[in-house]
């Protein structure tokens, strides 16, 4: 079992950055795949951007492609996502999520442990 914890969302300014961490227990990072999902009010939940076991791939939405970078740090069972330039249409619940497949995936049914979320509020 896996269990993800967010941390670092908050109230900013449009303009402002955030970096958003995601704690994982239960298995060592190394084996999981890891990506960032939000669910803003009144939508669905969209992926936001993925990383591989190795950190050599990477995945982003159009949308945050220039603003948000995921990172992780396998020794510290840590995954980050900065988010630079934040928008209003940024204002969400941002999710970690993990699998144990093959390959980054933008598909959140290929994702079998989620965390709890934690929310970015982006103030205009």
């Amino acid at each position: 079992q896996v269990t993800l914890v967010e941390s670092g969302g908050e109230l900013v300014q449009a303009g402002e950055s955030l970096r958003l961490s995601c704690a994982a227990s239960g298995r060592t990072l190394s084996s999981l795949v890891m990506g960032w999902f939000r669910q803003a009010p009144g939508k669905e939940r969209e992926f936001v951007a993925a990383i591989s076991r190795s950190a050599v791939e990477s995945l982003y939405t159009d949308s945050v492609k220039g603003r948000f970078t995921i990172s992780r740090d396998n020794a510290r069972n840590t995954v980050y996502q900065q988010m630079n330039s934040l928008q209003s249409e940024d204002t969400a619940v941002y999710y970690c999520a993990a699998h144990l497949q093959f390959g980054t995936t933008r598909k959140m049914t290929r994702y079998d442990y989620w965390g709890q979320g934690t929310q970015v509020t982006v103030s205009s």
